[in-house]
């Protein structure tokens, strides 16, 4: 099937409007009915609308296509134990505000999402780890861990780095917009981003 007949609906409570971030279930279904709905934990940055997706692929949660009664009330209740999770993920993300990275940390964070970005086996990425580093705005200079997913994020995902193409000529990267690579991206971003708070907790 073509990715264009999928459709993502992020859902935020309105008391977070006003707030810097905000958590949001995400929920990802087909216009054919030919994949379940599928529940995701994310949170949304206001500073620059950038959507996250977070939290373990086991706490998921999916509904198939049956009977219109039995999907609403399969949604509503997937979207209860989203909920459940948040209080996890915002734990996670404040240690990871309060956990800082030296320079090397954060380029071995880059060069991991320029791997998983750019097939390494296809040639060599058309930007470096330190492009995808770089701040698109003052409030993101911070070398926290946090703050350094959220850089990485947001050049992965957005594109817009200028670099060299396999032949050497002057190429623009590309935004991600296909909803499956979204979410794969952003989930493996938020595993390595993990792996790495692990590994400084345990350090």
């Amino acid at each position: 099937k073509r990715e264009h007949t999928k459709h993502m609906l992020r859902l935020r409570h309105a008391s977070q409007i006003l707030d810097q971030e905000a958590n949001e279930i995400i929920l990802l279904n087909s216009h054919d009915g030919s994949s379940s709905y599928q529940m995701i934990g994310g949170k949304f940055r206001f500073v620059c609308a950038n959507g996250l997706v977070l939290g373990d692929v086991a706490a998921d949660q999916k509904v198939r296509h049956s009977g219109r009664g039995d999907v609403v009330n399969g949604v509503i209740e997937g979207a209860f134990e989203v909920l459940k999770h948040f209080e996890q993920i915002d734990h996670i993300t404040a240690d990871m505000k309060h956990q800082q990275l030296d320079q090397d940390e954060q380029e071995a964070f880059a060069l991991a999402a320029l791997a998983y970005r750019y097939d390494p086996a296809e040639g060599p990425a058309p930007v470096t780890p330190s492009q995808l580093l770089m701040p698109r705005r003052r409030e993101d200079r911070s070398g926290d861990l946090w703050t350094t997913f959220n850089r990485v994020q947001e050049n992965t995902i957005k594109g817009g780095l200028t670099g060299r193409n396999k032949q050497g000529r002057r190429t623009t990267t590309r935004a991600v917009n296909g909803i499956d690579q979204d979410v794969k991206l952003n989930r493996a971003l938020w595993v390595l981003a993990q792996a790495l708070q692990s590994r400084q907790l345990a350090a």
